[in-house]
């Protein structure tokens, strides 16, 4: 299933997949909200690079041009967008960063180059689901999931969960080496707490091991307007991890500079999940990136690519434009979720009957509700596919057209009565 094209004015044009739902053609279509797509600004994306020239006048796009890792433009680009908005305590150099055609790749290079096969990286509960296989599936390494209980796996306690897992899973054979975040978080849609984050930087201090923080909705946050203050107060901002000062944070003594990584790309901050182009940033690790690029002649971006992201990045008035647009349209916190326990509303439904009897408990709860979203035709990814650690809890992406979304609540509500 594919996700619905937009008009000038965010509204439904047309779909791409006869099987999709359109209000008009096709009512009956399947609703997909499980795709972390933003559909919402693709058409003032569209615009701006159909307005670019893409080939450079010399057509040095045509060539291998400085190296498979990225051109000394594209990093002399992201530095500096990177600079400006995360405002790193310590300026970013293009030698600092190498380029790859999409975050995924960055994830398997950070496997890759910091972790040897059979050892293990820590990832906290619920978790990016497709982090499994950037991980594992071509390097040997493992992912040693963190549970947290009543535990905010986003606030400063969370750091007492992952110390419990990597020594557990340093006792039972599997060496930790690593610890991936994804900051803003994928798919709570919050941000970790300074204080979270300080605490995790002396918890990799203290075990040497390295810290890598996938930042590739840093610029998908914004003020939550529409919903009521919390109870806990107000939602966390996010603040990019290099832009700590960690020194005067985590004992210079033990701290390591170079235990910290931090990846980017352009598929969620610039709704252009096609393009491909992601970024390892390493600021005190020059062995890494170099080794990195002694592996970038299978994860290269094309040059189109570089020239389109360039165009982008170096349009400032386009980029502060295009991020103010894009909040105006969203509303939560962070990225494009909702974390949402649509199983404890079907148990609520079901009080009394004999299907509520027949769940057991609590087992099962998630396919089944998952078996009654997909025969209205709705998909959203389940937490057992993203480790919850409770079942019933479903990931929602908000960010596509208003009648899309208000179909698949209609169809939510319908597929969760009695």
């Amino acid at each position: 299933m594919s996700t619905t094209t937009l008009s000038s004015r965010g509204t439904t044009a047309s779909v791409n997949h006869p099987k999709d739902f359109h209000p008009e053609t096709n009512p009956d279509g399947y609703v997909s909200l499980g795709l972390a797509e933003n559909a919402l600004m693709h058409n003032e994306l569209r615009d701006f690079l159909n307005a670019q020239k893409l080939i450079d006048p010399q057509a040095v796009g045509f060539t291998y041009g400085s190296g498979p890792y990225g051109s000394r433009g594209i990093r002399d680009t992201i530095a500096t967008s990177m600079n400006h908005h995360s405002k790193p305590f310590s300026p970013l150099q293009p030698d600092h960063i190498m380029v790859t055609n999409g975050v995924s790749v960055a994830i398997e290079h950070c496997a890759w180059g910091l972790v040897n096969p059979g050892e293990g990286i820590l990832l906290g509960r619920p978790y990016y689901r497709a982090f499994l296989p950037d991980i594992s599936i071509c390097t040997g390494v493992k992912f040693v999931p963190v549970s947290f209980g009543d535990t905010d796996p986003c606030g400063i306690d969370c750091a007492t969960a992952y110390e419990a897992a990597l020594l557990k899973s340093n006792a039972e054979g599997t060496k930790i080496r690593a610890l991936m975040l994804c900051h803003p978080h994928n798919p709570l849609g919050r941000c970790y707490s300074t204080a979270a984050l300080t605490a995790l930087l002396r918890l990799c201090a203290k075990y040497s091991i390295h810290l890598t923080s996938d930042e590739i909705y840093a610029l998908t946050v914004w003020d939550n307007t529409i919903d009521p203050p919390s109870p806990a107060g107000p939602a966390e901002p996010f603040s990019s991890i290099l832009s700590l000062d960690i020194p005067s944070l985590v004992d210079p003594s033990l701290i390591d500079p170079s235990l910290i990584h931090v990846l980017w790309g352009v598929s969620k901050d610039f709704s252009a999940n096609g393009l491909r182009l992601g970024a390892i940033l390493s600021p005190s690790n020059a062995s890494f990136i170099q080794a990195c690029k002694a592996y970038g002649i299978w994860s290269s971006p094309s040059s189109l690519t570089e020239s389109a992201v360039c165009a982008i990045l170096n349009d400032s008035a386009f980029v502060e434009n295009y991020i103010d647009l894009n909040k105006q349209r969203l509303s939560a916190n962070a990225a494009f979720f909702i974390w949402d326990d649509l199983g404890k509303i079907f148990r609520e439904n079901l009080t009394g009957s004999v299907e509520a009897v027949s769940l057991d408990g609590d087992a099962g709860i998630t396919a089944r509700v998952h078996e009654r979203l997909m025969a209205r035709r709705v998909f959203f990814v389940d937490g057992n596919a993203a480790g919850a650690e409770e079942p019933g809890w479903f990931r929602l992406v908000f960010t596509q057209p208003p009648e899309l979304v208000g179909e698949d609540i209609v169809r939510i509500a319908s597929a969760l009565r009695a």
